[in-house]
């Protein structure tokens, strides 16, 4: 899977699960800061990215991802 389509599909889950508008979803995009997540979304986030992949990733180690990119390169070192 290249990389334009995981973010694809990443940024189609965030604005699922934050309910925010996908034109506001750039790949700079803090998750907290720029989209207003908070600490039940980001969880929310982890499972979904997990479902959609159908992956298994560190919890921990997902949690401490800050960005739509970081989340696109975390994602993809799990998927093949």
């Amino acid at each position: 899977m290249d990389r334009k389509e995981i973010q694809d599909r990443v940024v189609k889950i965030v604005c699922q699960v934050l309910k925010v508008d996908p034109a506001t979803v750039k790949p700079d995009s803090n998750f907290i800061f720029d989209l207003g997540a908070e600490s039940t979304q980001s969880v929310a986030l982890v499972g979904a990215f997990e479902e959609e992949f159908k992956i298994e990733l560190d919890g921990e180690a997902a949690l401490s991802v800050q960005t739509v990119g970081d989340a696109v390169d975390f994602v993809g070192k799990y998927v093949k």
